[in-house]
């Protein structure tokens, strides 16, 4: 680009384009994450709820760092410690981003009005050392037509702005907070518009029917890859070995029982991954784009058109969601779909994917964009100068830097976080440390491997209670958990994500014998998400004095439901088949748990499954034990879960 057009270019650029998002905000530190158009000079400040100036930091390298993922665009991680006056074990305290020089100096009601509570002048925080009251849920897909749980979210937050004492402390996101694999037109066509207007670098590929990332996108006149709109499956070479590859990597989809995902538009440069996050996190870039559809042929057309109205609705809401994500802490874990549907759901899956170089490639994208956009903000400390720097290029971040970035995180091993307060927050990466089938490579992968499980358990042990985050349920319903071991027996695990911890011999035990140990914590929460319905179960453990209590605590999805009919059908199934009297419970690996639905309030005859958009809210009291557990629907209708 030339010179005077990319000043130009970035004149026109509002400085910040995502966040300030709230990630981590411990007994000592807070931390922030942003998206600029520009390198910046930023002081952070901290007030008291009076208003009182706390602490100016001028933040020097010690306490930001700086990435560049392009000609427009830079992620800023923000990390300070908290002055001595914020050491009360729960406190309100304010903070603010003054922007020296750039397009538009100030602080955050000069540039970020939008991101304030009616009243405010800057965004408030609760800071608690007890999780006594959280949010939490998973699954939000930009093209589903129910609305947005993290909208529904800031409009509770809105209604308690003056009652700080109410607010959550903390917003647990547990797992598919973008889905990289499953892309609506609409989207894709916004995506390649942002990497344009931000100059998003482009990226050459190895082993696929395009060489270069550029033939994705339109430019100009020139038409993108006939293959770039809902049919990327056909990118994949056209060899008998890339045929099994595409049905490992794509043949996933349309699934008509569990999920209804596509593939076909499926993000492949780590460019496209990057514009996706700042397009569902902030509505700052969709003002900065006006993206048009492409040619496509009349099917194709007809899906784009039918996305518009929804994707619309969506960017409408972001508005709210940028002000929820500015408000909490934030702290988030992966699932499948932040990477690819299935993603090392079998050895067999893993052996074809890694060793091809482009679905390689793709996987390794969106294990980046995850790292910078979600894991770093989790815990700082876990990722190295050596691996960031790779990120503060000034020239174009070349193919080999690229690689050998995959290649480290494909085999990182901290993804895994805990967050010290009262329960522990204890959060698990149960992707990327599997414990493969040792029967056969088709089989469900165990969730953890057993090096990963022994250290789970030893950070339970000495702890009174504990909130787990687990993407899926460790206790889940079993008529469906029954449905997939069939598929899995025929030799269809992919059909129908037959990926839960009950799936694996090994690693269900092992889960399972945590709860008997001594030392497991007297209190358990275990909050998931993935299964695009919500439940609660009590559940007690069997033949066993002092054993502890266990609540099992689904809200999925933030922005997705479960085929409704469909749904209906499996709760009152399962209720029939899986009574308390019936023999089929000897069959199950849980039989030594005695597990206890709750009700949902203004439940139908034997409903115990909600199907509802929205976002999870448990409190619980002085002993980690839960006392209101609601699902708080997207639509504006709530849902409480009534102790059995």
């Amino acid at each position: 680009m030339p010179e005077d057009r990319a000043a130009s270019t970035a004149a026109a650029l509002p400085d910040v384009l995502a966040g300030p998002i709230l990630r981590r905000l411990t007994d000592t530190h807070i931390a922030l994450w942003l998206a600029t158009s520009r390198s910046l000079e930023l002081h952070l400040e901290l007030y008291t709820d009076a208003d009182a100036l706390l602490a100016d930091y001028s933040l020097d390298a010690g306490q930001r760092r700086e990435l560049r993922l392009g000609e427009h665009l830079y992620l800023q991680l923000i990390e300070v410690a908290l002055p001595e006056a914020l050491a009360e074990e729960s406190s309100l305290f304010a903070y603010d981003l003054n922007v020296l020089g750039g397009e538009e100096p100030g602080r955050i009601a000069d540039w970020g009005a939008e991101l304030l509570y009616e009243g405010e002048r800057r965004p408030r925080v609760k800071r608690s050392l007890r999780f006594d009251t959280l949010l939490h849920g998973s699954c939000r897909k930009p093209h589903h037509p129910a609305a947005d749980g993290l909208a529904r979210a800031d409009r509770w937050l809105a209604e308690r702005r003056d009652d700080h004492a109410q607010w959550p402390a903390a917003l647990i996101h547990s797992g598919d907070q973008v889905y990289v694999d499953d892309v609506s037109g609409v989207t894709l066509a916004a995506i390649h518009a942002l990497i344009a207007r931000l100059g998003l670098d482009h990226e050459r590929f190895e082993g696929a029917t395009i060489d270069d990332s550029r033939e994705l996108m339109p430019n100009g006149d020139v038409a993108c890859h006939r293959c770039s709109y809902y049919h990327r499956e056909r990118l994949l070479p056209h060899t008998r070995e890339g045929h099994n590859l595409r049905q490992r990597f794509f043949g996933g989809t349309r699934k008509p029982v569990f999920t209804s995902d596509n593939a076909s538009n499926h993000l492949i440069s780590l460019a496209e991954m990057i514009a996706m996050y700042l397009l569902v996190w902030s509505p700052v870039p969709w003002r900065l784009i006006d993206p048009t559809p492409p040619t496509l042929a009349q099917e194709d057309l007809a899906s784009y058109r039918k996305d518009e109205p929804v994707l619309a609705r969506f960017v409408q809401e972001l508005t709210s969601v940028r002000r929820v994500l500015a408000h909490l802490p934030n702290y988030m874990i992966f699932d499948d779909h932040d990477v690819s549907d299935d993603w090392n759901l079998t050895a067999a899956w893993e052996k074809l994917t890694y060793e091809h170089p482009f679905s390689k490639r793709i996987i390794g994208n969106a294990l980046l964009a995850y790292l910078l956009f979600q894991g770093w903000g989790n815990a700082p400390e876990s990722f190295d100068d050596e691996l960031l720097d790779a990120f503060t290029h000034t020239d174009r971040f070349d193919e080999a830097t690229q690689d050998a970035l995959i290649e480290r995180l494909l085999h990182f091993d901290r993804w895994q976080y805990e967050v010290q307060g009262e329960p522990k927050l204890l959060v698990l990466d149960t992707r990327t440390q599997r414990w493969k089938s040792e029967r056969n490579p088709d089989h469900p992968s165990g969730l953890m491997d057993w090096e990963a499980l022994t250290e789970t358990q030893q950070a339970l042990l000495g702890s009174d209670a504990v909130v787990m985050v687990s993407p899926a349920p460790i206790f889940g319903v079993k008529l469906i958990e029954t449905i997939q071991q069939a598929f899995t027996w025929v030799g269809k695990p992919l059909l129908v994500d037959a990926e839960n911890w009950m799936a694996h011999p090994g690693c269900a035990n092992v889960i399972l014998n945590i709860f008997y140990h001594r030392g497991t914590p007297k209190n358990f929460v275990v909050l998931s998400g993935d299964v695009h319905y919500s439940f609660v179960y009590d559940i007690n453990l069997r033949g066993r004095d002092a054993a502890p209590s266990v609540w099992q605590i689904t809200s999925s999805g933030i922005k997705n439901e479960f085929p409704d009919r469909l749904l209906d059908t499996f709760d009152r199934l399962n209720r029939w088949l899986y009574a308390p009297w019936s023999p089929l419970n000897l069959f199950t690996r849980r039989r030594r748990f005695e597990v206890r639905p709750r009700l949902p309030d203004h439940r139908s005859t034997g409903e115990r499954l909600v199907n509802k958009a929205g976002i999870g809210l448990v409190r619980l009291d002085a002993e980690g034990r839960p006392i209101d557990i609601r699902q708080l629907g997207a639509d504006g209708e709530d849902v409480r879960f009534e102790s059995p």
